[in-house]
């Protein structure tokens, strides 16, 4: 059985799967960003970085950000 004629279930479970990473990602990443201290406005920005480029700013976090939070 196809939707549409094109997509069948196999694409359909990729696809929901794609985007649930798309949606989990920068809510993971927004979490601990306000869980978490950070000096200055430095949360502020991770924040906005997250919004404004969802992904990437996501993936930037990770990499970059958590290294710059205040360790008690």
């Amino acid at each position: 059985m196809t939707l549409l004629g094109v997509i069948g279930p196999q694409e359909l479970i990729v696809i929901l799967v794609v985007l649930l990473f798309f949606l989990l990602f920068p809510i993971l990443a927004l979490v601990d960003i306000l869980r978490s201290k950070f000096e200055g406005n430095m949360q502020l920005i991770w924040v906005l970085v997250v919004l404004l480029f969802n992904m990437i700013g996501s993936i930037l976090y990770f990499i970059i950000g958590t290294k710059q939070k205040v360790r008690p």
